[in-house]
């Protein structure tokens, strides 16, 4: 299909630098299958579910990623920034450099405050052991594990997107809102944002509404932020991701599928979990590893029922997903619809609900 087919104008003042407080305060699109839209508030969600519905949330955490730091090479020195995209083993991970252009293999890089210990280790340090296209390094660090993850959290910058980053600088308060409360397995570069708008009182009304909780990870990419540049969606490269689905929580989802429960997807990180490991008949395989599946509209959805989901930027795979889910025509209407009364959008915006037509 044609990207320009998932371009829309978003005013500038549409896009949130802040989140909503308290979270469920936050404003609610509901798009049924078919006829108008309602505007809401999160808090009032639980009304909107049956019993024996089954909610499916990503667990992953978000790791302070972008890391600030000094290239020394024979006595010159450049200040530089990364930020981690991937780990590929205890003590490696491949990351985006600014300037990237300007290192080189070998080169030495000195992350943190310059003369400040780490760990009481030292300063986290690491060596340039590769180069790839457009600024992507591989950053092997003198620490691994667990000393490693400690150094990250102590110098790290949680990395907010660009559309906030551009506007502002990260401070302490986005530790704690750039984070989902249920949030539970360090990896993510960024946030599963559907899931931002919950707090632990509104997750205790759904369960007492008799609505299931069931939970999957997957560690969420600076990828998910990338415009499509391609003219077709054929011929654009998806990015992978690192997902795991336990047994128990493959068995939860195929049980009610069964039962004929509906099973709805909080965000397009859990849905694409899940997506990609169901079969034909819609059965979910327990399964850990990378899924690059991109969802555009022809897609048979084979496990969930409904998506909740924050709004999208333009000619981006995630509006490609919620057109695919819920009807082009209907997602155009429902944008148009969000502008027109106000939402805020993006990472830090409000939240739809959307239900897939049958």
């Amino acid at each position: 299909m044609r990207v320009d087919l998932f371009d829309f104008e978003l005013p500038e003042e549409r896009i949130a630098l802040r989140p909503a407080r308290p979270r469920d305060s936050a404003r609610l699109l509901l798009a049924p299958e078919a006829g108008a839209f309602e505007d809401m508030t999160v808090r009032a969600a639980p009304q909107l579910f049956r019993p024996g519905d089954v909610l499916v949330f990503n667990d992953t955490r978000v790791i302070p990623a972008r890391l600030k730091g000094v290239r020394d090479r024979d006595g010159s020195r450049v200040e530089m920034e990364a930020t981690l995209l991937r780990r590929l083993s205890a003590s490696t991970w491949t990351a985006l450099a600014k300037p990237g252009k300007r290192l080189k293999e070998g080169d030495r890089i000195r992350f943190g405050l310059d003369g400040e210990g780490v760990c009481l280790l030292g300063a986290l340090d690491a060596t340039v052991k590769a180069k790839g296209q457009e600024g992507e390094i591989t950053l092997a660090f003198d620490l691994a594990g667990p000393d490693l993850d400690a150094g990250i959290a102590q110098i790290g910058e949680m990395p907010l997107p660009p559309y906030i980053a551009g506007k502002r600088t990260e401070d302490e308060g986005d530790r704690a809102d750039y984070q989902t409360v249920y949030a539970a397995h360090d990896g993510a570069v960024a946030a599963p944002t559907a899931g931002l708008h919950f707090t632990e009182d509104l997750l205790a009304r759904f369960d007492a509404a008799g609505v299931e909780r069931v939970t999957v990870t997957l560690h969420v990419g600076a990828g998910t932020f990338l415009p499509v540049k391609a003219e077709d969606t054929e011929a654009h490269v998806m990015h992978s991701e690192w997902r795991t689905i336990s047994p128990a929580a493959a068995e939860a989802i195929n049980r009610a599928k069964a039962e004929g429960r509906r099973i709805i997807a909080i965000g397009t990180t859990a849905l694409r979990s899940l997506e990609s490991a169901a079969d034909e008949d819609g059965r979910v395989r327990a399964e850990t590893g990378d899924t690059s599946i991109f969802i555009t509209p022809g897609y048979r959805f084979r496990v969930v029922d409904g998506l909740w989901t924050n709004f999208h930027l333009p000619r981006s795979t995630l509006f490609m997903l919620v057109s695919a889910f819920a009807g082009l025509d209907r997602m155009q209407a429902a944008y148009r619809h969000a502008i027109e009364q106000g939402y805020r959008f993006y990472s830090y915006g409000d939240a739809s609900l959307l239900w897939r037509p049958r």
